[in-house]
């Protein structure tokens, strides 16, 4: 049979290539509500002879698949701690943060469990999750694909956790969090650095982050207000003046732990020292971006300031600068001092004596 010709003036379709930068974010789409607009793209040949020599000394530190961290951890808590503040190298950060999360530990102790609940399990949160499915990432091409590997990643583990632990079932902004761990790891690892976290291996649960009505949501941003208020007194007196507190700034790092709308290299960094250190650099990172825009925070009329708090400017996000200032910020003895204050207050009323029964 004669092979059927093609038309030469006919245009043949040219599959259409769309640059994305290092972490697999659309280059074109880096404007202001793009996590990846300020990431620095050059890197020299001396960087990267330094960055190789940086992964050699972390691959010596953590073993084969992890196998050496503990006794690591054990004998040089200092070196790691330092380490971990620079910044853990990219091609081994999913492992990284599985180790020093607690979540290795959880997949090894419960074989099986993670596909029970993808596969054999429903949701009331089922519909929800889909409904919010796009919004997670949306110019990563992980999560670009309507019903692609990502978005059915991001839909298995949601699905899965809200089964997993149904007094906290789904809400929305814990998709940037899931959608997070998912460019770093598999579903099943994931799914359970998720459950680290919300239940507390390691650090203080993030559950009520989620719960209905967000109540820890709520008392960080007291403790927040109550730190501005002490360690920056004229910023905290403006927001007064101008009738801002920080519910209306500052829930998303919460909620997200700085991953929605953040520049996403800077994110990373916040997730490594996170997931070692606890909820503590989140109060330290947010008080670190007001001091370093202070002196133009302090001028600016309501609606002027609420446009800068929700849209800060490059060199206050750059992690090199940023996260100096906020390791300098001290709070873990403040917030432990307002942690008993609130459980005195909250024991008050127990303790009281009724007159009627003396």
């Amino acid at each position: 049979m004669e092979k059927k010709r093609t038309d030469d003036s006919e245009p043949v379709p040219v599959p259409v290539v769309v640059p994305v930068d290092r972490f697999g974010f659309l280059k074109q789409e880096h404007g202001r509500n793009s996590p990846q607009r300020f990431v620095k793209t050059t890197r020299s040949s001396t960087n990267y002879e330094k960055e190789e020599r940086r992964v050699t000394k972390w691959r010596k530190m953590i073993g084969a698949g992890g196998s050496d961290w503990k006794h690591y951890v054990r004998r040089k808590p200092h070196v790691v701690k330092r380490r971990i503040r620079k910044g853990i190298p990219d091609c081994l950060r999913g492992l990284v943060w599985q180790l020093i999360s607690g979540s290795r530990d959880l997949l090894l102790m419960n074989p099986g469990v993670y596909e029970q609940l993808v596969v054999y399990e429903t949701s009331a949160s089922e519909l929800d999750i889909i409904r919010d499915i796009n919004r997670t990432f949306p110019s990563h091409v992980f999560f670009q694909k309507r019903h692609g590997p990502g978005q059915r990643s991001l839909y298995n583990v949601l699905k899965a956790y809200s089964v997993y632990d149904r007094d906290v079932g789904y809400v929305q902004g814990m998709g940037f969090v899931a959608g997070l761990l998912l460019l770093y790891m598999s579903e099943e690892d994931a799914f359970w650095l998720l459950v680290a976290l919300l239940k507390g291996a390691v650090h203080s649960p993030m559950e009520g982050l989620y719960q209905a009505g967000l109540p820890l949501v709520q008392k960080y941003l007291l403790q927040f207000d109550q730190l501005v208020r002490e360690l920056m007194p004229k910023l905290g007196e403006h927001f007064t003046q101008e009738m801002i507190n920080p519910s209306m700034y500052a829930s998303q790092w919460f909620i997200t732990v700085f991953s929605y709308s953040f520049p996403f290299h800077s994110a990373l960094r916040i997730w490594d020292v996170f997931l070692a250190e606890g909820i503590n650099i989140v109060f330290k990172v947010g008080l670190a971006l007001l001091k370093h825009c202070h002196d133009d925070l302090v001028k600016l009329p309501f609606e002027e300031l609420m446009h800068a708090l929700r849209n800060f400017p490059e060199d206050a996000m750059d992690p090199d600068t940023l996260l100096p200032l906020a390791y300098s910020i001290k709070v873990a003895k403040r917030l432990e001092e307002m942690k008993q204050d609130g459980e005195k207050a909250a024991a008050k009323p127990a303790q009281t004596i009724n007159p009627v029964q003396q």
